[in-house]
């Protein structure tokens, strides 16, 4: 099973927002909408916008929202 994770990383590494979803489409929508939320100053700043993918929920990081 593939599970989409995407996240909002701040500059110092700290994860700000996650979505978790099985639906390869669900991500992609999600990972647009994240990138589009990052203000250029943040983007400056190095916030990052990052989507991967993980094999089991238990890899997904606890404070996610998930979707199945």
């Amino acid at each position: 099973m593939t599970i989409w994770v995407n996240e909002q990383i701040d500059p110092i590494g700290i994860l700000y927002s996650c979505i978790a979803s099985k639906s390869e489409a669900h991500a992609k929508e999600c990972h647009k909408s994240f990138e589009q939320n990052l203000t250029p100053q943040q983007k400056a700043e190095g916030w990052v916008a990052r989507m991967r993918t993980v094999e089991t929920w238990d890899e997904v990081p606890v404070n996610a929202l998930k979707l199945d």
